[in-house]
């Protein structure tokens, strides 16, 4: 009975062996990363704009902010800005007690709601922005500046990425005295498409980039507009990490 023990103990034992052994360690390979940016003149503007009343009836703080919030959405449909661009994207009704923590009764109520206006023509920006102003908005949370062909420029940095991931593989792999083989494996990170300035908010959006390989200029810079605002150029970004086999 021992001994079939010791027996089976060996077979297991070498059929977990030969299983590892089978178990195939990483081809040679070179890894390397390649990154893009694509630098290209935004045309779209995301603006988020606020409405904020302050009263100690609850009644009153909501009226007169409705009343603001009326205001300025009239003034967007007055400047022809269309409907499905304009969004309330922020509702909030805060109680203030001051700085007193014993008080019951609230000193003040706060109510607060935001408005996003998606502007496709770059030279508005002043107008909309000063007529928001003047009509109801007391608050600038932010601006965005995008691209609407943001797919397009997307796949252009990537592209421009793996070539220089493939370069970088070809230099390495000369200086070695191997060739670059098939690809075993990839992957991709993008990034960027907008560029977004904030100040206080209730509620926002951001955008980003990465650090580059390569760089790429589209339809070059933009002019300022109205001689006051000058939306230069956005980054859309992409970036890979890729194994070549050696031959």
């Amino acid at each position: 009975m021992k001994r079939n023990l010791i027996i089976a103990f060996v077979i297991v034992n070498f059929s977990l062996h030969s299983v590892l052994s089978q178990v195939a360690a990483p081809p040679p390979m070179i890894s390397v990363s390649g990154s893009a940016e694509v630098k290209v003149a935004p045309d779209e503007i995301f603006l988020r704009v606020g409405v904020e009343t302050r009263h100690e009836n609850l009644e009153s703080a909501k009226k007169q902010n409705d009343e603001r919030v009326s205001k300025a959405l009239a003034f967007l449909k007055a400047s022809e800005v269309k409907g499905k661009d304009v969004q309330t994207d922020f509702i909030s009704i805060e109680p203030n007690y001051d700085n007193d923590i014993s008080r019951t009764k609230p000193v003040t109520y706060i109510v607060r709601k935001s408005i996003e206006v998606k502007m496709d023509r770059v030279e508005r920006f002043e107008g909309i922005l000063t007529g928001l102003l003047t009509n109801g908005v007391n608050n600038v949370h932010g601006i965005e500046f995008r691209t609407s062909e943001l797919r397009k420029h997307r796949d252009a940095a990537r592209a421009m990425a793996v070539r220089a991931a493939k370069e970088k593989a070809d230099a390495l792999a000369a200086e070695l005295g191997v060739k670059r083989g098939r690809v075993y494996n990839i992957n991709a990170n993008e990034g960027g498409g907008w560029w977004s300035a904030s100040g206080s908010y209730w509620g926002g959006r951001y955008g980003g980039g990465m650090f580059q390989n390569a760089v790429q200029n589209v339809g070059g810079g933009s002019e300022a507009v109205e001689d006051t605002l000058s939306v230069g150029q956005i980054s859309v970004s992409a970036s890979v990490n890729v194994s070549f086999l050696i031959e």
